[in-house]
């Protein structure tokens, strides 16, 4: 996950401060596609495993996800990241052919899982990096709750979580960053909700010519999602499903993005188009506000 842990707690004892980073570091050491000791790491390297309870659970609400997002979500990706360069940071394009047989390997429906026990057909690797935060966050909310905590702000590596109001009983309010680096966009305000977003702007390379490629990979063509948005934000009570979304609508783009939503209607989004233009769903009319710099832009409701 390479999860930098920011929270902010309000009441109960510094203890739960280090049951909770305590608790980030098992998951890293279970869910780390690069760490040599992992459970994704000896699935991937043996093409089968007996894993932890965490693994387990996680891996069967991420395939559910890959199931209910018709597989344009697919954690059999990793291949194709690896290909682009995006696990070394030593970017390349890769050639069509090579993209054609790596494709070949995609597909999560070739994941067999019984209980704990997972093989994956030859060739295929996984990587939970885009519900592992989501999952991570669910945990803390769940371990924080338990304790006794009713306010609280979780940042794990850009996945926000809002647990409960301010102390003084305000709604947090979570910034949405503008795409082009100007500072925050827009603020939401909000409790007991996630907030996840997927943006080209947060990882990509360009190659020789100026082409800008971003980190996240559309499992259809192997290639970079180019789906005409800057960013997806999903607001979500559970952040695991909020991870999952922001990955998935942004590849989907506006129009599939909002078809979804309509199909759905058990989460809200923010979508921001490569023109700049915002897109939110009714749900949030009333949470939602640009910042004063974007005062006079317009705002589109979805319906």
């Amino acid at each position: 996950m390479d999860t930098i842990m920011d929270i902010k707690l309000y009441g109960g004892e510094k203890e739960i401060l280090t049951k909770a980073e305590k608790r980030i570091k098992e998951l890293e050491a279970k869910l780390s596609v690069t760490d040599k000791n992992s459970d994704i790491y000896s699935l991937n390297q043996r093409g089968e495993a007996e894993v932890s309870k965490d693994t387990e659970i996680l891996l069967s609400k991420a395939l559910a996800l890959c199931e209910k997002t018709s597989g344009i979500l697919d954690i059999s990706i990793y291949p194709v990241v690896r290909a682009w360069g995006f696990t070394t940071e030593e970017y390349q394009v890769p050639e069509e052919e090579t993209l054609r047989s790596i494709l070949e390997k995609v597909d999560y429906r070739r994941i067999h899982k019984e209980d704990n026990k997972v093989r994956l057909e030859q060739g295929m690797e996984i990587d939970l990096g885009s519900v592992a935060k989501g999952y991570a966050a669910d945990e803390l909310v769940y371990m924080l709750r338990k304790s006794g905590i009713a306010s609280a702000l979780l940042n794990l590596g850009g996945n926000v979580y809002a647990l409960g109001t301010k102390p003084e009983g305000d709604s947090w309010k979570i910034a949405i960053q503008n795409p082009e680096g100007n500072g925050p966009l827009g603020v939401i305000s909000l409790s007991d909700q996630a907030v996840v977003t997927s943006g080209s702007y947060e990882r990509y390379f360009k190659d020789d010519k100026g082409k800008q490629y971003c980190h996240i990979m559309d499992p259809r063509t192997g290639y970079p999602a180019d789906s005409g948005l800057s960013s997806v934000t999903i607001i979500s009570a559970s952040a695991l499903y909020a991870d999952a979304l922001s990955t998935t609508l942004f590849i989907k783009g506006l129009e599939k993005g909002i078809e979804f939503w309509r199909e759905n209607r058990d989460f809200e989004a923010v979508f921001i188009d490569n023109h700049g233009k915002v897109y939110i769903t009714p749900g949030l009319e009333e949470q939602f506000s640009f910042t004063e710099d974007f005062e006079n832009r317009k705002l589109q409701i979805i319906s």
